[in-house]
């Protein structure tokens, strides 16, 4: 019997722990500490889960905690969505929310653009909003343009132009001012061209306009005519606005241009002729001159060929080739 205890008793000390009770108290710990973290976030959501599901938003508890790990922020996109489904916009899911917040967007704007578009019936999707937002384009102000027009005036007197000068054929100038009204077009919000292009467009258009009337009284009596025509050329093409109106402001006559260009044209002439004259009056200068060269150049041949007279006499008396003449 002795010697059985002794041998029972090194097994007994060999016997350790089980390890499967240490992993299972690991895993119940896990859970426990796990569950009072969601108890924790879900206590810490609890009112916005509420609010959500109040208003039938359909966001779950779950979803407002993953969206805090991706650090977004859940009153957001919470407060988004309750605004769009009030709004009768159920389209637009919490992922397309919070995807547009992870890049960076105006969430808020984009919805309250959506709204503003759907109250007043205007074709208006989350994508198109959203890529606008991206853009660095207002699209809450553009919704708001595009339903109530804004007025432009042309030129900007903020460059420091205060009229568009054009002279009519008569040569006669006209200084026009003009107000455009116009709305956003949404469908090229994104990579059209801008409120300067428009007044630059409008502004060369009624310049032309001007241009191609026979008389400066044509358009003072009628000013409506350059508004037709700088609308029938579309100038609001591939631009972020389209024009509703064109409206002569105000309209001054200004300079003779044709008077004094033609002025200036017989002053030029003028003096075209004047240099004329002068360039043949120093040819002719010149001519005398030289012929006054050339006559004292034949009067000194005829000196030199008269000194030759008396040496030829001379050699011809000696040669006795030369004689008296007797009477």
């Amino acid at each position: 019997m002795k010697n059985l205890a002794l041998v029972n008793i090194p097994v007994l000390a060999q016997q350790g722990p089980d390890p499967w009770a240490i992993a299972a108290m690991i895993g119940v710990f896990f859970i426990v500490l796990m569950g009072f973290i969601l108890v924790f976030m879900f206590g810490k959501y609890f009112n916005l889960w509420l609010r959500a599901f109040v208003t039938r938003a359909r966001i779950g508890p779950f979803t407002l905690i993953f969206m805090s790990l991706r650090k977004v922020n859940p009153n957001t996109i919470v407060d988004a969505k309750i605004s769009a489904v009030q709004a009768g916009i159920s389209a637009i899911s919490t992922s397309a929310l919070e995807a547009h917040y992870l890049a960076g967007g105006n969430v808020q704007r984009v919805v309250r653009a959506l709204i503003a578009a759907h109250r007043a019936r205007i074709e208006l999707d989350w994508d198109t909003a959203s890529a606008i937002d991206l853009a660095g384009r207002d699209v809450l102000e553009a919704v708001r343009t595009s339903v109530d027009p804004k007025v432009i005036d042309c030129p900007d007197p903020r460059h420091g132009r205060t009229t568009l000068d054009g002279v009519a054929k008569d040569g006669i100038q006209l200084k026009a001012r003009a107000r455009v009204t116009v709305r956003t077009n949404l469908g090229q919000l994104v990579g059209g061209a801008t409120e300067e292009t428009v007044i630059a467009r409008v502004g060369e258009g009624i310049v032309s306009a001007i241009g191609s009337s026979e008389t400066h009284k044509v358009v003072l009596a009628n000013p409506a005519l350059i508004a037709q025509t700088v609308l029938r050329k579309s100038l609001d093409s591939q631009t972020a606005y389209e024009i509703v109106s064109i409206d002569i402001a105000d309209i001054d006559v200004g300079d003779n241009v044709g008077a004094r260009l033609q002025a200036d044209q017989a002053e030029a002439d003028m003096r075209v002729a004047r240099a004329r004259a002068e360039e043949r009056r120093a040819e002719a200068v010149a001519l005398e001159q030289e012929m006054q060269a050339r006559t004292q150049e034949n009067r000194a041949k005829v000196v030199l060929a008269e000194a030759e007279i008396p040496k030829a006499m001379a050699d011809a008396y000696q040669k006795g080739s030369l004689r008296a003449v007797q009477s």
